[in-house]
C-alpha cells in the first residue's frame, strides 16, 4: 500500500545532521581515527555504588511488576529530600513530584497536559529540539525567543510582543543551557515568575545539567518565592550520575501541573522499571559522594584544555561555568555547517553546527566535553594543523 506519514511528522524540521553523520560513518568504516566532540553523552561509567544497588534491586521480585504510575515511593522521597538539601525547596513527594523516564519523557509530554491546539508556547533558540517538537505534536504554535550572546544567552522576555504574551500558555527555560552552556541568575528567574503570574503562563524549567558545574552551583527556579504557583521543573540523573541509558528523572512543582502531566503519562506509558528507581534513589541520597564530585574535576580539566587550546589558535568563546558543552564562536565568520563539515573532512573531528539548533544558533559550534583530556588536546592539535582554521 502507499504510505504517507502523519501531518504532524511532516511539520518537523529536516534532520540537517544527516550528511555529517554519513561522513562520520564513512570515515570510521575506512579506519580513520575520528574524535567525536558532537555527542552529548557522558563517556564516564555509571558510579559503582549505583550499580551495586541496582544489582540487589534487580533480584527483588517485588520490582518485577508494573511500576507505580507516579513512581516508586522510595525514589520520590529521595528526589524530594534532594530538592530540600540541594536547593532548600520543600516539595510534597506525593502531590508535587512524579517520576519520569528521563527528563525527555516529561518534556515531550508536558505540552499535551497544559496547552490546547493553537496556543502559543515560548521556546528558546538555540535550544533542545524537544521543546518545539512537543509543542508541534500538541498542536501548539511555537514563538521563538532568540538567545543572544549580547544578552548573556538569556531570552529577552520584555521583547515578547504584548499579543503573544497574552496568547502564550507555556514558557520553556533551560539553565545550565544546552547548547550555549549559559547559566541564569536568580534575578532572571524572578522576572520570569513575575511575568508568568501576570500573564498566566506555565513555566517549564529544564534543569537536566544542574549538577554538572565548575564554580557556583546553579539554582532552581523553585527557590524563587511564588514560583511553585506557576512552574514545573525537570530533573535528570543522566548527566549527574552518568546514567543516560538508565532513563530516570523526575518533575516537580505546582501540584496541578504535575497531576496533569501524570494523567498524560498514565495514558501513554507504564513508568520506569522499579529496580532502576531504587538504584536512582541511592544515587540521589549520595549526590555528594566523592566519586560524583570527582567527575566534576574531570570535566573542568577537559573544559580548560579545550578553552585554552582553541584560544591559542585565536578562537573565541565564553568559558562555561556549568554543563559539559562549549558554545564556540565560529572563526572568520565561516557558516557553522560549512565549518563543521570541513573539520570532519580535514581533521576528523566531529562537532555540532549551531545552525542545527535554529537560525539563532548560526555563528557557533557546539563541542561536547565527553572525550578524555588527551583526546581533546589531540583534537585541538588537528584543528591547529589546518592553516585556514588558525586565527592567530
Amino acid at each position: 500500500m502507499a504510505f504517507t506519514k502523519s501531518e504532524r511528522l511532516a511539520q518537523l524540521p529536516p534532520y540537517i545532521f544527516l550528511e555529517i553523520d554519513k561522513k562520520k560513518r564513512n570515515l570510521l568504516a575506512a579506519g580513520k581515527d575520528v574524535i567525536n566532540l558532537g555527542v552529548g553523552d557522558p563517556d564516564l561509567p555509571t558510579h559503582r555504588f549505583i550499580i551495586d544497588e541496582m544489582a540487589k534491586a534487580i533480584y527483588d521480585p517485588k520490582n518485577h511488576r508494573y511500576p507505580f504510575d507516579e513512581g516508586v515511593p522510595a525514589f520520590r522521597a529521595a528526589a524530594a529530600a534532594f530538592m530540600l538539601r540541594r536547593f532548600g525547596v520543600s516539595v510534597d513527594a506525593d502531590r508535587e513530584l512524579i517520576t519520569t523516564i528521563g527528563s525527555k519523557d516529561g518534556i515531550a509530554h508536558l505540552p499535551l497536559a497544559v496547552i490546547n491546539p493553537g496556543d502559543v508556547v515560548l521556546v528558546p533558540q538555540p535550544g533542545y529540539p524537544v521543546y518545539a517538537t512537543g509543542t508541534t505534536f500538541a498542536g501548539g504554535r511555537v514563538f521563538t525567543m532568540p538567545l543572544l550572546e549580547s544578552n548573556n544567552f538569556l531570552p529577552d522576555l520584555q521583547a515578547i510582543p504584548e499579543d503573544i504574551r497574552r496568547r502564550a500558555k507555556l514558557l520553556w527555560l533551560n539553565y545550565p543551557n544546552n547548547p550555549t552552556a549559559a547559566t541564569a541568575p536568580v534575578e532572571f528567574y524572578r522576572r520570569a515568575v513575575e511575568m508568568a503570574r501576570q500573564y498566566n503562563w506555565v513555566i517549564a524549567n529544564d534543569l537536566a545539567y544542574g549538577e554538572v558545574y565548575f564554580e557556583q552551583a546553579p539554582g532552581s527556579i523553585l527557590e524563587v518565592p511564588g514560583a511553585a504557583e506557576v512552574a514545573i521543573e525537570f530533573h535528570s540523573l543522566s548527566k549527574s550520575f552518568n546514567m543516560t541509558g538508565w532513563r530516570i528523572g523526575w518533575a516537580t512543582g505546582n501540584a496541578a501541573i504535575v497531576a496533569a502531566l501524570g494523567q498524560v503519562k498514565g495514558n501513554v506509558d507504564s513508568g520506569q522499571f522499579n529496580a532502576i528507581q531504587v538504584a536512582g534513589a541511592a544515587a540521589l541520597e549520595h549526590y555528594d559522594h566523592p566519586d560524583v564530585k570527582k567527575q566534576m574535576a574531570v570535566y573542568r580539566a577537559r573544559r580548560d584544555a579545550l578553552h585554552s587550546g582553541l584560544g591559542s589558535l585565536g578562537w573565541k568563546f565564553r568559558k562555561p561555568m556549568a554543563g559539559f558543552f562549549c558554545w564556540v564562536n565560529t572563526p572568520g565568520g565561516l557558516p557553522s555547517m560549512d565549518l563543521c563539515a570541513r573539520l570532519l573532512d580535514e581533521a576528523h573531528v566531529v562537532t555540532v553546527p549551531g545552525a542545527g539548533f535554529g537560525p539563532a544558533g548560526e555563528g557557533y559550534l557546539r563541542m561536547a566535553l565527553t572525550v578524555d583530556e588527551n583526546r581533546i588536546r589531540q583534537a585541538v592539535l588537528r584543528i591547529g594543523a589546518l592553516k585556514w582554521a588558525s586565527m592567530r
